[in-house]
């Protein structure tokens, strides 16, 4: 069995998988407290014939961690973290984790998401303030206080290393092991007045599209030149038989 247009069509086939999540990339680019997306490959090595053949896997999607550039709003209802954490917020879906901290606050004083989605402190409880009391400040262990007074705190809740995340809308994750509460500050924090922008870095996604590209055209290449030398080979193989 001629094994050359399988092992191409597997290239090509996570090439488009790597295309898809640097497309994604660029489209949130702007995005605040988005996290930018990757693919992992790993080779599959048939040994059915005479010789081992190695394929490419589908690849697995992951999120990626690093920390985008703060972003200075001076909008009290504003905040980014600092660290490993990240904010709550509670979702049809359940609870979704995010480094999106814009929030606004309701006439009836919910403190929720842009999206509409409650902010959760470490007791996963929605966050309540005073909407008549003015803007609250809100300290860099998430304590909120309105006219002197605590009103109570943002939680940040810190993630496994190991955990591995699904995408919720643009900038929320919801990971396979449970989040705890963070308790140290010295690392981890919020920063009112400002957000995090999106970690993805544009000149990067660039040179991985052009990486892309004649990765594509090499494999191409090479598909066109093994189906030709099999065309060649058919009509003398056909002549001596």
């Amino acid at each position: 069995m001629q094994s050359g247009p399988y092992v191409s069509l597997s290239a090509q086939l996570t090439l488009e998988k790597r295309l898809e999540s640097l497309a994604l990339n660029v489209a949130n680019m702007n995005t605040v407290g988005y996290r930018a997306a990757g693919v992992s490959f790993h080779t599959y090595v048939s040994r059915s014939g005479d010789a081992p053949v190695a394929y490419a896997t589908a690849g697995r999607d992951y999120i990626t961690r690093t920390e985008g550039p703060l972003e200075r709003t001076d909008n009290p209802l504003d905040v980014a973290v600092q660290g490993e954490g990240f904010l709550a917020i509670q979702t049809p879906g359940g609870t979704v984790y995010t480094r999106d901290g814009r929030m606004r606050m309701r006439p009836t004083g919910e403190l929720e998401s842009l999206a509409g989605h409650p902010i959760l402190d470490a007791g996963g409880t929605p966050l309540i303030l005073d909407p008549t009391a003015g803007p609250p400040v809100i300290g860099g262990d998430g304590m909120i206080s309105q006219g002197g007074e605590q009103i109570g705190a943002i939680g940040l809740f810190q993630i496994a290393p190991g955990a591995k995340f699904t995408r919720y809308e643009n900038s929320g994750v919801i990971p396979d092991k449970p989040a705890t509460p963070i308790l140290d500050f010295n690392t981890n924090g919020i920063v009112q007045g400002h957000v995090e922008g999106s970690n993805v870095n544009p000149i990067l996604e660039m040179a991985k599209l052009i990486t892309i590209e004649r990765a594509f055209e090499s494999i191409s290449g090479g598909a066109e030149k093994n189906e030709n030398t099999l065309k060649d080979a058919l009509p003398i193989l056909g002549g001596t038989s």
